[in-house]
């Protein structure tokens, strides 16, 4: 009955597509796409369906208050924001009207179970006290920290020099996503997946955690939530491969779990155990949590930590092959911090190089790890850009759309420009330039208020490292010239990838490492 009544639905949706979608009049009066009873904006959505950020982008740079309102067949309200007041509105004054809500963790919570990125209210706020003091300790910082250089000198480096020796095309943003996936599963797992050996095959592990995000992407991303419930019901097609592939991440990581809490266990002084309690699984199984939990925290980590950075650095690298003046205004950043070689790229180091950090902000304003974030409102109220909210509805904050937006940054907005992020000209600040306070309500990127990410900071650290290291050494160049298609599923990625050419400089920093 449910499948004839769907079928209905789509046949009166292709009737008002061809018979509507060219009349100018809105149904409903908002600022948001046409809409029309019943089925909404189904007609828009369908025509827009493989640009739609770029088409929610352009709907709110026409509107007033940079909010529009989207009615979508079989859901609530849709209110979509590049507004920054009604950002910090919506993450920090009123927090907590504004939880994750249940339709979003019905969309992620196969996956992520009761991990910390999929719950709200008490179990949200354990977890986030939790997560905050481990986060917070010097060692956790040393560990991520020497991990880094491991990974980088041992792997990353050796890597990009045997294609350079070579002369081979590799793809940069699979190398740059088998690099992070190796560094969060040793920080979070304490287990080494071995990504960047090309010479083994991808983990069953590694796979179903792509095939897992993916197909959990693409639920958000449906004209009708009807269709992949029903599809889950009963275990058909994509929701079929997502079922599996959950079922082996849960596995896998549960059966880490279990291994590492028995070596705990039986460790006669666990100051001399191997682990030492550095990684993160093992603090938390030390510290005494239930399996469960630790395990959906972990995989919340994995999930946050494995592409968010390589994306970036990504993007970065494609922006700076484009842009040769800003590649070489980094090189002499280092260079100067590093005195001609006679300091290290250290975390002291990093932490000054500001031409980088605005670098990083730059290429992720225009090309953020999280296109979109959205939350459901507990009780009816009103944005402070006037829009209304009813209790239920979705409101969604667009950090693709507001790096886009003329009224926040100015008529140059689609240009790359690290100086945007200095308080005086860009050539003033190699070696010390200041960086502007930029209101994390404008460039919501890390999230803000009580739900601001955590790993900010090491993120940084991680971006930084790689991008110094890698540009002291080697000439990236991609061997295509076209545009790169962006892709947002649970975090966006470059279509096809990023093929290049690595070539080693004449003349590198040698202590880069």
């Amino acid at each position: 009955m449910f499948i004839f009544f769907l079928i209905i639905i789509l046949c009166l949706g292709f009737f008002f597509f061809f018979t509507l979608s060219t009349t100018p009049t809105k149904l409903f009066s908002s600022n948001g796409p046409s809409s029309y009873p019943i089925l909404g904006c189904l007609p828009s959505f369908y025509k827009n369906r493989f640009r739609l950020l770029d088409w929610y982008t352009d709907l709110l740079s026409f509107s007033p208050t940079l909010t529009i309102v989207v009615h979508r067949l079989g859901a609530r309200r849709i209110i979509v924001t590049a507004n920054p007041s009604n950002v910090q509105h919506i993450l920090k004054s009123n927090f907590v009207n504004f939880p994750k809500g249940q339709p979003f963790t019905e969309i992620l919570g196969d996956l992520l179970g009761s991990g910390i990125f999929n719950v709200d209210g008490e179990l949200w706020s354990t977890q986030r006290k939790l997560a905050s003091h481990e986060f917070s300790t010097n060692s956790l910082r040393e560990f991520v920290v020497k991990t880094l250089q491991e990974e980088v000198e041992n792997r990353l480096i050796p890597l990009l020099d045997e294609a350079a020796e070579r002369k081979q095309v590799i793809d940069l943003q699979d190398v740059l996503r088998r690099f992070a996936f190796d560094l969060v599963s040793r920080v979070s797992l304490g287990t080494d997946p071995f990504c960047l050996d090309f010479s083994t095959p991808i983990s069953p592990l590694v796979q179903a955690f792509d095939t897992a995000s993916m197909i959990s992407a693409m639920r958000g991303a449906a004209p009708v939530y009807a269709v992949w419930k029903m599809k889950r019901m009963f275990n058909l097609g994509e929701e079929k491969k997502l079922k599996e592939a959950i079922q082996l991440v849960h596995t896998s990581v549960m059966e880490i779990v279990q291994k590492r809490k028995t070596e705990l266990e039986n460790a006669v002084n666990v100051y001399d155990y191997e682990y030492k309690g550095d990684d993160l699984l093992s603090r938390l199984l030390l510290a005494g949590h239930d399996e469960k939990v630790i395990r959906d925290m972990v995989i919340s980590f994995i999930m946050a930590g494995r592409d968010t950075t390589s994306a970036a650095m990504t993007w970065l690298f494609w922006l700076l092959s484009k842009n040769k003046n800003a590649e070489e205004m980094i090189l002499d950043e280092m260079n100067s911090l590093i005195n001609n070689g006679e300091r290290a790229l250290d975390f002291e180091v990093l932490k000054e190089m500001n031409f980088l950090k605005a670098s990083l902000c730059e290429s992720m304003r225009l090309y953020p790890p999280v296109a979109w974030d959205s939350k459901h409102a507990a009780a009816d109220d009103i944005l402070p850009d006037g829009t209304f909210v009813g209790k239920g509805d979705r409101v969604t904050y667009f950090p693709y759309g507001m790096g886009r937006m003329e009224k926040l940054w100015g008529k140059d907005q689609l240009e790359f420009k690290p100086d945007r992020w200095f308080e005086e000209p860009v050539i003033m600040s190699i070696g010390g330039g200041r960086l502007k306070a930029v209101s994390p309500y404008k460039f919501p990127v890390f999230q803000a208020g009580p739900r601001v990410c955590l790993g900010k900071e090491m993120a940084f650290i991680q971006m930084k490292y790689v991008v110094a290291c890698v540009l002291s050494r080697f000439e990236i160049r991609p061997v295509e010239e076209e545009q790169p298609s962006f892709v947002p599923l649970l975090t966006a990625h470059m279509a096809g990838g990023l093929k290049v050419m690595v070539k080693r400089r004449i003349e590198y920093i040698s202590n880069c490492l």
